[in-house]
């Protein structure tokens, strides 16, 4: 799935068609979710870690007001 997702943005990134692979992609997520139930189904209740390059999720974005300091103006010739 990691090699899919890597393609696929390789496709998204130069502008080509990339339908088929998300195509399979999404298969292969369905079949991951159908053994995920069916492992719940037999009585393994026990999380699944996962230590590979998974990225982890950004947290949700605080809403607040980051108030823009003040710079004073430079003459170009000043600058230097």
């Amino acid at each position: 799935m990691l090699e899919a997702e890597a393609i696929m943005r390789q496709q998204i990134n130069r502008d080509e068609d990339c339908a088929f692979v998300a195509g399979d992609l999404l298969k292969m997520r369905l079949v991951m979710s159908r053994l995920v139930e069916e492992r719940g189904i037999l009585g393994d209740r026990e999380p699944i870690i996962v230590h590979a390059s998974v990225a982890p999720r950004r947290r949700a974005a605080t809403v607040g007001f980051i108030c823009p300091a003040k710079r004073e103006l430079v003459a170009g010739e000043a600058r230097a």
